[in-house]
């Protein structure tokens, strides 16, 4: 089964049905839901077949493929997959029925075409599996360009506020970072023997010359950097998170922003090992400086949608610190955190989209105990938001406190700091529970007919399985990391660290 295209057939699946629903007059719009619905399911049930086949004791890419493409360039159609992207993969798959279910009423049919709509997520479900699939460099520049173009129409024709200047100043971010990552990925195939193929690449990695490796690596980490986004390249973030329909959003955050990250794993640590160390105190930094800045900035937000965009900035801190600390616990946590944090804040996404909806305002201020209007509503956001602030007993918590461990084994005061973001974090969540759902009951909210409407059934299908997921791997995260784990020893092989020895206490003292 292992020799099964997986791979191809799993990034190829969505683009054919993005074709099809484009296909699908506008005036059958809840044809063209209904086809999208069924055809990321189709893609969510390979990809479990696929996990499934993984081999966690095997080797460490697998489910390989190579097609020729551009034999004078030395690019092909590659694939493979080891345990981080394998668990990216199952992600995307999870999420893009969701957030299809969820947008079933997000587009106003006298408008926009819904047909046009439901196609562009599919196609953004084509490039995201695309990115993560890819084991050619220059096959995963392509996907990571061409993702920009469906999120850019997502977000400046069916978005709402300042959706055009939101989309814009996306894809020109993006596209700026993009760019960086070109010059970068030419260097390489000029100094790495006139070839993208990751494999060949890494294994010639430690013959790169030190200072031309340095500056491949700020070429990868710049356009990683913007797109995860990590301080201070994250501003576009809370614009377009704010302007973009809520289930886009989810995942825009849930989804997207994870391809930093991932670029940064899979290809700064791997193809730069020196200069992964080399930079590795200024990235802690700016990675610590994020948890912080943008926590205190989601404290005063009183637009919901950016609120959640500013505590997405923060969590990402948390990724970078687990990433550049260099240790199993800490690497392994960064990437667990990637998949929790796109479960939570995709969650949390979506369910504020459900109160924007029936409120028709994103403003905190425009609520105050909806909860008694709500009740069941209510408790799904108090319970996302718990999640995402990571309280103990839902999976961001497992993710957290693993970062958090395995950087304070090798940099404890990168560590304490982080640990304010833990404060921060509730401050930010329990305030705006505490100013949209408690409290005393705005007058207003009785005036808006949809307000009167609790939870419905289509609601409740697209958060159970969310919330389900978040508590199982809150008390049971094994099958998660076991997968994960070898992906991110032989990653720290790449860059030529180890785990910290443990202190051992004897005889009432404390010895190396």
């Amino acid at each position: 089964m292992s020799d099964f295209p997986f791979l191809s057939i799993l990034t190829l699946l969505p683009l054919v049905g993005a074709a099809v629903v484009a296909f699908i007059p506008r005036s059958k719009a809840e044809l063209a839901k209904l086809v999208a619905l069924v055809w990321s399911l189709v893609v969510l049930a390979l990809s479990i077949f696929m996990w499934a086949a993984f081999a966690v004791d095997g080797d460490r890419f697998q489910f390989h493929e190579s097609y020729p493409w551009i034999p004078a360039w030395g690019a092909n159609f590659t694939f493979a997959a080891d345990g981080i992207a394998l668990v990216m993969l199952m992600l995307i798959a999870i999420l893009f029925p969701v957030v299809i279910l969820a947008s079933w009423h997000d587009v106003d049919q006298s408008k926009r075409s819904a047909p046009a709509y439901f196609a562009l997520l599919l196609t953004f479900e084509f490039t995201m599996i695309g990115v993560f699939a890819a084991a050619d460099v220059f096959l995963f520049y392509v996907f990571f360009e061409v993702m920009l173009i469906p999120m850019y129409f997502i977000i400046g024709s069916f978005g709402s506020g300042q959706k055009q200047y939101a989309a814009v100043k996306f894809f020109l971010y993006s596209l700026v970072g993009g760019l960086f990552m070109l010059a970068a990925v030419i260097g390489l195939w000029v100094v790495g023997g006139r070839t993208f193929d990751f494999a060949e690449l890494a294994q010639g990695a430690g013959s790169l010359d030190t200072n031309t490796a340095r500056w491949l690596f700020l070429g990868f980490f710049v356009a990683f950097a913007i797109k995860a986004p990590f301080f201070p390249f994250h501003t576009w973030l809370p614009d377009s998170g704010g302007a973009a329909p809520a289930g886009a959003a989810a995942l825009l955050v849930g989804v997207m922003d994870k391809v930093g990250t991932f670029g940064i794993l899979r290809y700064c640590l791997s193809l730069f090992p020196e200069a992964s160390r080399w930079f590795a105190p200024a990235a802690l930094t700016l990675a610590v400086i994020g948890i912080i800045y943008a926590a205190l900035l989601a404290v005063g937000q009183n637009d919901l949608k950016r609120l959640v965009s500013y505590t997405s900035i923060a969590h990402f801190g948390f990724i970078g610190i687990g990433i550049f600390a260099f240790t199993t616990q800490a690497g392994t946590g960064a990437v667990l955190y990637m998949v929790n944090h796109g479960l939570a804040t995709g969650l949390l996404f979506i369910v504020v989209g459900m109160f924007v909806a029936r409120r028709g305002s994103a403003l905190v201020s425009d609520f105050g105990g909806a909860g008694k209007l709500v009740p069941v509503l209510a408790g799904v956001l108090f319970f996302a938001g718990l999640a995402s602030l990571a309280l103990p007993g839902t999976a961001p918590f497992v993710s957290e406190f693993l970062v958090l461990i395995g950087t304070f084994s090798t940099h404890k005061g990168f560590a304490v700091v982080a640990t304010l973001g833990i404060i921060l974090a509730a401050a930010y969540v329990l305030w705006m529970i505490q100013r949209t759902t408690q409290g005393t009951l705005n007058p207003a909210l009785t005036e808006v007919p949809a307000m009167s409407k609790d939870i419905t059934l289509r609601e409740k299908v697209v958060v159970a399985p969310l919330i389900a997921l978040l508590l199982v791997l809150g008390f049971y995260p094994k099958p998660v990391t076991d997968v994960i784990n070898p992906a991110v020893q032989a990653t720290l092989q790449d860059v030529g660290t180890t785990d910290p020895a443990p202190t051992a206490v004897a005889d009432g003292k404390v010895g190396g």
